[in-house]
């Protein structure tokens, strides 16, 4: 697009040359890598995902942008960096997003404005938010060429403050204000999502987390009747509710517990042991106890092991609940502790999707945009899988997959018979760029 009126004006000289600017460079766009995403979208259909459980009432003569259109402009918007509804009215024409959602740069429809996104945003009633959420599980299924050997569930919860009087929101002191607090659900060993489920801000009773997880894992079952089940999860969710049900379900476990007094009486022998060789001049002393423990809620008898650790700022005693064989030491620090990757899986939904964009009043809609988030989540997480296992890029955080592989600056021509992006000649990482595209685009549906 060019015009007569110079863009920018008034810009001071260099030297004695005049500095102008004119939009005249042709179609550029700073979103080039968003055709990986697109490979990512097209060959699992992750849109379909969400979209098709949606009732569409609509006369299909006079439909412009079809759900699953309208879903993949609004996971794109989230992967490249622009998380809210309102940001597709200044995006709509980006030239690489048009690509991204399967249009042409030039002469192809727009994608859909704000307004169209929030009706769309407001339509899920909660059957249809329950088919959306079995349909990620069996996403994650179908991600697999072959079925595991064992997977492990990794369980969580976190805050999402509010903005403003919506449906659920509650006072929470640990969050300071009122929030959500959303229950998610990522396997341990891929970071890949299984759930992502809106809840009040409070937390989750034993009951709420066994159905959650009996729904979870009796999906997976259906599609992997064979594989073993590791449950993972902090003091939260060592409820009896959880441990009967884990146990009925032949589901491996382990779990935080949290102290009380009776443990609290256990334990003071192995802090005392601990002092005594602490007085040995030694930096820090670490323990391990295996031992029996019923709670007067438990059904059964259950292992416990305690870690003690002593250091000259004081002691601390931790407490875990499994029914993993094994030594006691290898159990927790390379079992349980593993699960403190969860931390991080979190913050890349949270911090650079920005789930808690959940500004609806209404819950359906706010736990629609979750899952368009977590939509957003697998995109931009498939991009970091397709990196070689000891390559740098497969530890990086989103917003590093974002700057390095999406934020990236081309040329769009549309042409007679082909669409061309033209890159930097000195785009950095271009080498990486290209080896992960050919490893998306060699990956089948």
């Amino acid at each position: 697009m060019s015009s007569a009126t110079p863009f920018l004006p008034g810009l001071s000289p260099i030297g004695r040359q005049s500095l102008t600017a004119a939009r005249d460079a042709g179609n550029l766009t700073s979103n080039g890598g968003l055709v990986m995403l697109r490979e990512v979208a097209l060959r699992t259909g992750l849109a379909g995902v969400i979209a098709d459980p949606l009732p569409d009432t609509r006369n299909q003569l006079l439909v412009v942008h079809p759900y699953r259109d309208m879903v993949t402009a609004r996971m794109m918007c989230i992967g490249a960096g622009y998380p809210d509804g309102d940001d597709l009215d200044a995006w709509r024409r980006d030239p690489a997003l048009l690509i991204a959602c399967n249009r042409r740069p030039e002469d192809g429809r727009d994608i859909p404005s704000q307004p169209t996104i929030s009706r769309l945003e407001n339509l899920a009633d909660v059957k249809a938010l329950y088919r959306i959420g079995i349909g990620f599980i069996d996403h994650f299924c179908a991600s697999y060429e072959t079925p595991p050997a064992s997977i492990v569930l990794d369980v969580d919860d976190t805050d999402d403050l509010v903005h403003g009087s919506q449906q659920l929101q509650l006072f929470n002191t640990h969050a300071g204000g009122h929030c959500f607090q959303p229950m998610l659900i990522f396997e341990g060993n891929s970071g890949k999502p299984l759930l992502s489920l809106m809840r009040p801000g409070k937390r989750p009773s034993g009951e709420e987390a066994a159905r959650v997880l009996w729904h979870v894992i009796h999906r997976i079952r259906r599609h992997w009747p064979q594989v073993r089940i590791l449950v993972r999860g902090d003091s939260h969710f060592c409820a009896p509710e959880v441990l009967a049900l884990l146990r009925r379900l032949r589901c491996d476990y382990i779990l935080g517990l949290s102290i009380n007094p009776k443990l609290a009486r256990l334990a003071k022998p192995w802090q005392q042991s601990c002092e005594n060789k602490l007085k040995l001049s030694r930096p820090k002393v670490r323990r391990f106890h295996q031992f029996t423990y019923k709670a007067g809620s438990w059904c059964h008898q259950e292992k416990v092991i305690a870690r003690v650790e002593a250091t000259r700022l004081g002691q601390d005693t931790r407490f875990i609940v499994t029914n993993l064989p094994g030594q006691s030491k290898i159990l927790y620090e390379k079992v349980y502790c593993a699960r403190g990757r969860m931390e991080n899986l979190i913050m890349d939904m949270k911090l650079y999707t920005r789930s808690d964009k959940t500004a609806c009043w209404r819950l359906q809609a706010s736990q629609f945009r979750l899952f368009l988030h977590m939509g957003a989540y697998w995109l931009l997480h498939s991009v970091r899988l397709a990196a070689p296992k000891k390559s740098r890029w497969r530890g990086a955080t989103f917003e590093t997959i974002r700057l390095v592989f999406v934020k990236l600056g081309c040329r769009v021509e549309q042409m007679k018979r082909q669409i061309k992006l033209s890159f930097s000649a000195q785009l950095p990482f271009a080498d990486d760029i290209a080896a992960l595209c050919a490893r998306l685009t060699a990956q089948g549906p």
